[in-house]
């Protein structure tokens, strides 16, 4: 195809594909979809060669969040049955953390359920943050607090969190649809926030919201205007008790070629294949390497993930490597120092994406329950984490 010849090429120079060419990603056909695997996996090995890095989360603080975004099991009023939690001792969040170091875990996620953290909420992730650095040699460690008020980026970086995540989640014009009590703005904010004050921007996308094909392109330009260092890929999980419940949009040839498109778009940048993965995309996960450098080893934040040998065996058996505290994950002129590595798009190869978008179909009746697990064990329970 001329097309996936066209958008490797510009992977390969780092050149941003027009947003047509984003849009034709998304609606080439099952029949054609080794073949952007394939196209896509030669942009992934040119920037990251068969690495792996794998990354772990610690919810700190679980449900009862006073925001009302749509997907989010933890929202206000949502009636899902999770696990329901205040703030994690510091030690007791670095002994979940150790877990997942010891399953190869490279960086540490630390999440907090709520609009934003206080004062006294960032001293207390600062503690946090100090005793998993000191028990646990060479670890990276992401802060997801929401969205943060004058001065606490710099504060966070002060006590050591080397990254900071804060997803868009979806495109700006449909923003509303999903979240009333914060807006799109908000939270590009937030991660223009935790660039200046020197840490690592990581800001992603939820797929399978109902929304559109153009939906997904502007919402991953959007991301590539940001430039973060990493675009986490989630994939809506449709928990009982949430206004979303119902949107099982998604198939595993469908998540696919998202994962696809992400790369071309973001050929250079840590891709890293999020929640929902193993309720999308089932056997087809193997596939999903050739496409991302990252995934989330283990439970998420209130759903279990499969078990973490599982994860290390996949990764194996599909010919990657885990990517180890030695090794970089970012191309050598992505790194701090070496200057920003996104290309200019070109001003009149836009064309019109109304054209090429296409909806998603209507969600089915034949909606897969027994996909979704919800998590009781690890963090906030007396129970042994996933890792």
């Amino acid at each position: 195809m001329d097309l996936l010849n066209t958008l490797v090429d510009k992977g390969l120079r780092r050149d941003l594909p027009t947003r047509q060419e984003a849009l034709a990603v998304l609606a080439t056909s099952d029949d054609e979809l080794l073949d952007v695997v394939a196209a896509a996996g030669k942009v992934r090995r040119q920037w990251f060669g068969r690495r792996v890095k794998l990354n772990y989360l610690v919810n700190l603080k679980s449900g009862l969040c006073p925001e009302d975004c749509s997907y989010c099991s933890q929202r206000l009023g949502s009636k899902a049955e999770i696990l329901k939690y205040t703030w994690l001792k510091p030690d007791d969040a670095s002994k979940a953390a150790a877990a997942g170091v010891a399953g190869g875990a490279k960086r540490v996620c630390l999440v907090a359920s709520g609009r934003g953290p206080t004062d006294k909420d960032v001293d207390r992730v600062s503690e946090t943050i100090s005793a998993i650095k000191e028990q646990n040699e060479g670890v990276e460690v992401c802060a997801c607090l929401g969205l943060l008020s004058d001065g606490q980026a710099g504060r966070l970086r002060a006590a050591g969190a080397d990254a900071y995540n804060h997803n868009l989640n979806t495109s700006e014009a449909t923003y509303g649809d999903i979240c009333t009590t914060h807006d799109f703005s908000d939270r590009v904010s937030t991660v223009q926030q935790a660039q200046a004050a020197g840490m690592s921007a990581c800001s992603g996308l939820i797929a399978g919201m109902g929304e559109s094909d153009a939906d997904l392109v502007d919402v991953v330009f959007a991301l590539r205007e940001l430039d973060p260092d990493s675009v986490p890929v989630n994939f809506l999980i449709p928990f009982e008790g949430t206004p979303l419940a119902k949107e099982w949009n998604l198939t595993p040839q469908r998540a696919l070629r998202i994962l696809a498109m992400v790369r071309f778009v973001c050929p250079d940048i840590e891709v890293r294949l999020a929640g929902g993965r193993e309720v999308h995309l089932r056997s087809l996960q193997p596939l999903a390497l050739h496409l991302v450098n990252s995934i989330f080893l283990g439970d998420y934040l209130t759903s279990e993930g499969q078990a973490g040998k599982d994860d290390l065996a996949m990764i194996a058996d599909a010919g990657f490597e885990v990517e180890g505290t030695d090794t970089t994950t970012l191309p050598e002129h992505r790194r701090p120092g070496c200057g920003a590595a996104a290309a200019d798009e070109a001003d009149d190869a836009d064309g019109d994406a109304g054209e090429l978008a296409a909806t998603v179909a209507a969600p089915s009746d034949d909606t897969r329950r027994d996909l979704v697990s919800v998590r009781r064990r690890g963090a906030g329970t007396d129970l042994p984490p996933n890792a």
